[in-house]
Parts: C-alpha cells; structure tokens; sequence
C-alpha cells in the first residue's frame, strides 16, 4: 500500500512538472556566425609551375599577366586579386555575400615574400555574425515582455515585445504588428530557448550573465570605462596626448563617459554608442568602446563612408584626370550605349549635382515608392550594373535645384565618374590614395555585382581609421605631413551648394550643421550614417569627433547623438 501511494505521489508530481511552465525570465543569448569559411593562412607556391595557391584545404591555379596576380578559390568561396610589388604580392582577398553580409567584401592583403618562390600572409576576412540578446522580464501585472538586442544590425528595432508562455511553448508578438508573432520552445534537457526567427531560422538561446553577454552590457565590469585613460599609441599614424595637453577639461569628458553608458541594458529608445574618440590640435586624446567594440574591429560606417567619395574624385583630379564638378556626367559614362529617359534635364546633370544631392534623378532614399532608392536598387537583379541602373532612372525634377534629396545612388555614380576617368579599379584607388598614405588597417570594402567599390556607403574601418578623415579635411588635405590632395577641394567639399533643412545644409557628400554652445554657434561639418556613424569636424575649435552606435532603422534615436559635442565635447574644449 506504501509502495503504490508512493508511485501515485511521484506520478502526480511529474505530471505537475509537465503542465507548469519553466520561468523564463532573464537575460538569454545566442552567437550565430555563418562564415565566410575561408580564414587562416593563404600561401602563394611559386616554385613550381603553375603557381598555386592553398587556404583552408582548399587550392587554386595562380593566373599570371604581367605584373597582375589573381585567383578564385572553388566553389566561389573566395578569390584574390593583386599585383606583384617589388617582390612581394601586394591586392584584395575577396569575400563573397554571406547570409547577414549581402554584398561581397574586399579587404587589402599583402603577402612578403618568403623563401624561394613562396608568399604567404594570413586572411582574415569580415566575419558573418549575428549576436542576439533577449531580455524577458515580469511587470507587475505578472505579464511578461520582452526585449530583443542585436549589437550588429539592431534586428530588434527597440521593440517591446508581448511574451506569452504554455507549457513548454513560447510566442512573442509585437503589438504594434498585428498577425505577426515568434515561437519558440524551451528544452528542459539542454535548458535552451529556441527560436524560429520567420523567414532567417532557428536560433537557440542559452541563459546569460554580466560576465558572458558580450556586446548587452556597455562594459563588463559594470562603469569599467567610466575613468579617463590616455589612448595608446597603436602605430597607425596617431599622436596621443592627455586632454590637459591639448587644452581641454576632463570634467565634461567624464560626464560624457557617465552619460553614455548610462544606457548599461539597453531597452526601446535607448542609444547604443558603440564608440567615440576625440582629437584636438592633431592628437588623439579620448577614445572609449563599448558594447562589446574595441579599437582593432572594423565598425560599419554605412552612409559616413559617402564622404570617401568626393574625397576620392577630387584626388583623381589632382593627378591630372580630366573631370570637374562642371562635368556632365552622361557623355562620361554613356560610352555610345542608349539611356533611358534621356531628355535636355539628364542630358544637364553635372558631377557637381551628384556630389551636392540635387542632381534630379527620382532617386529617394526616403521615399519607398522612389525607383531609384537605395534598397530598391541593391535588391532588383534585372540590371547588375548599377551605374546604368542609376542613369537609366527617369528625372523626378530639373538638375540643380537648392533642395537636396538624399540619394545613395547618384553618390555611387562618383564612382563610375572617377573610374572612367583614371581608368582603375576603385578599390586599387583606395588603397593607393587614401588608406596606404593614411595608414589604414584591416578595412573591408563592399562590393557591387560588378566586383568593384560601391561607394555610396557600408565601408567596414576602425574608428580611429574614420577620424583620420575628419583631420585630414581639418588639415586642409594634409595628413602627418603628408598632402594628398590640394586645399583648393577641400574648401569646396565643406562649402554649402544645397540644403535638407534648417541648420543642415549639404556640400560634397558632407552635411553642414553649426553647434550652438553658450549662445555662440561653432560651424561644423560631418559624415553621417544610419545607426549612428559620425565624423564631426569643428574647425573653430580644431576638434575632430567620431561616433559609431548601433541604433540602425531608429533615426530619432541616432541622429540626435551628435549632440553629445554640443553637450559635452565642444565644453571641455572651451
């Protein structure tokens, strides 16, 4: 009688276990990286012919013509191209698209030369990662929410998610979106929360702490970044000083620092600075990384990276190509073959149009219905060339016009402008004039279909690397000495030919904005990008800022960062 009261007791306690939902609250986490497969040592075997080339266990034929070097990997899981510089093998590995990463990616690779006939260097391409973070919490009403955390590509739109739980099933609905809802399911033996993301896959979710949630927590241990170091000298080309040498107050600094990490979880509305260095007088004096960012990793810099492109035609007029912001862009790039919509207003748009947003073209980055928007254009497989994709737009108003409309597309045809004028590859450009010169590391260039430079934005580079751009147009063209390109294009980069708005006004590929600070107004110039990429140049002031942040999609969340040097940055500088 003993023996059966017992099994009833553990039956029913079992069946008790089963029906009663598993507490779900807290911080859960999940790291997916979807490749490229192809990293590690890359050797060039010249000894023997043919050359071949192995990476990862996998070989490929050297193609060899003239001085140029190139080879594609099987299964399209990378190839090379490159030259041969005085005995080394100096180009681009190149990644192809990914499941996260949509475009392929070029990242500068330069193998010294060994022993015999044999180069070797290692690749380390851009990695295809998504890191996700959800937070379920009980209010007080007993209802739980639910906040989802993407560092890379802010997936979670700073929504607040409904979380409903049965048994062992589990359902988040954002109630803004009706119909729409996430399942998911708990496994009570790996003690995981798996999550079928529609339409991406299934993801499975593991418990966090603080101490393993890389990326959720603006510092681990918590205020770890909170007190001032001088930023380390790291041989890129950076002079560092304390804030006191170059005449500025730590105070507001430390303020700064307080206040941007304030947001230490973050939650709907909240901004997510991943980055912010500071230079006065030519010296980097303040840098800090957060959210799992640090001063070696490529951050995206999305539409920041548009001013790359201005810089880089005024350089190729500098050596001697025969273009000028006068130019009319369609007999440049024509070449003979029929465009669509042409009439007397296309026939008119200039390289000054393209560079200052006002060349016509129905080409709105803010309107969804815009043909030529940039999502749009990147999405369409109808036309890979996206040069003729854009010159094939019909025309939405008459060139020239001193309303600016933002458009991605007619910034990227700089590209073509500047490569049929010097007749190179963009990316050979940019190594070449820009990154070698300023010294520029570990970089990743995004690639059209055409396998070269798309250069309207999402160029992947270090901070530090992105405020070298702000201080060269600071220095007039010069950098460490250096000059790489003339005063001249400068001057005109940062002066206003259009305007978006109050206090926004646009140059070539630069917005103009003026800081007011104790009823003075600090004129000022930046790169600016979704989600919170900044280069901020204060010439009154001699002041260099960058911010890279994580708010992507959240305009009213990141655009308001810059007022962080109103606040804090231009006051220590006063």
């Amino acid at each position: 009688m003993r023996m059966a009261m017992l099994f009833l007791l553990l039956l029913l306690s079992a069946t008790a276990r089963a029906v009663e939902p598993p507490d779900l609250t807290g911080l859960w986490g999940n790291e997916t990286v979807a490749g490229p497969l192809l990293a590690g040592m890359l050797t060039v075997d010249g000894s023997q012919t043919p050359w071949r080339a192995s990476l990862a266990g996998m070989s490929a034929t050297v193609e060899r013509d003239g001085d140029s070097v190139s080879f594609a990997m099987p299964g399209g899981q990378g190839q090379f191209r490159g030259r041969m510089a005085g005995g080394d093998i100096e180009g681009f590995w190149i990644q192809p698209p990914g499941q996260a990463l949509a475009s392929a990616y070029a990242t500068p690779l330069l193998l010294p030369h060994g022993e015999g006939q044999v180069w070797m260097a290692q690749v380390q391409p851009l990695q295809d990662r998504i890191t996700q973070y959800l937070s379920i919490r009980r209010g007080e009403d007993g209802a739980l929410s639910a906040v989802l955390i993407n560092p890379e590509y802010n997936l979670g739109r700073g929504i607040r998610y409904d979380v409903a739980v049965k048994d062992d099933a589990i359902v988040l609905t954002n109630p803004k979106r009706k119909g729409w809802a996430l399942k998911g399911r708990f496994d009570d033996e790996t003690g995981q929360l798996r999550i079928d993301w529609q339409g991406i896959g299934m993801f499975a979710f593991t418990r966090r702490d603080r101490d393993n949630a890389i990326g959720y927590y603006a510092s681990t241990p918590a205020g770890s970044q909170r007190a001032y170091r001088v930023p380390v000298a790291a041989g890129d080309g950076w002079s560092t000083a304390p804030l006191g040498g170059v005449g500025m107050r730590a105070a507001p600094i430390l303020a700064l620092q307080q206040q941007i990490e304030t947001s230490d979880t973050p939650g709907p509305g909240d901004p997510q600075v991943h980055g912010l260095l500071v230079a006065r007088h030519g010296k980097l004096v303040f840098e800090t990384y957060l959210h799992g960012y640090s001063r070696e990793q490529a951050h995206d810099t999305r539409s920041a990276g548009k001013s790359f492109a201005s810089l880089l035609l005024g350089m190729a007029i500098d050596h001697g190509a025969k273009v000028s912001a006068q130019t009319p862009v369609l007999p440049l790039l024509a070449q003979g073959k029929p465009i669509q919509h042409m009439d007397r207003d296309k026939r008119a748009i200039t390289v000054g149009d393209l560079m200052s947003m006002r060349s016509g073209l129905a080409c709105d980055d803010n309107d969804d219905n815009s043909p030529g928007g940039e999502d749009r254009m990147q999405r369409q497989h109808g036309e890979p060339d996206w040069y003729r994709y854009t010159m094939n737009l019909p025309m939405a108003q008459a060139p020239g016009a001193d309303q600016a409309v933002y458009c991605s597309a007619g910034i990227n045809l700089l590209g073509g402008v500047v490569r049929q004028a010097t007749g190179r590859q963009l990316t050979d450009l940019f190594q070449a004039w820009i990154a070698g010169p300023m010294q520029m590391r570990g970089y990743h260039l995004n690639l059209m279909p055409d396998g070269d430079a798309y250069l309207a934005g999402g160029l992947y580079m270090r901070p530090r690397d992105m405020l070298k751009l702000g201080q060269l147009y600071l220095d007039g063209g010069v950098w460490n000495g250096r000059r790489l390109i003339g005063k001249q294009w400068i001057d005109a980069s940062v002066a206003r030919h259009a305007t978006f708005g109050p206090n926004h006004d646009y140059g070539y590929a630069w917005h103009l904005h003026a800081f007011r600070v104790g009823g003075h107004d600090y004129r000022g110039y930046a790169a600016e990008g979704n989600g919170g990429q900044f280069v901020i140049v204060v010439p009154e002031l001699d002041l260099v800022v960058a911010i890279t942040a994580g708010n992507y999609g959240e305009f009213p969340v990141w655009y308001p960062l810059q007022q962080l040097v109103t606040d804090y940055v231009i006051p220590a500088a006063l």
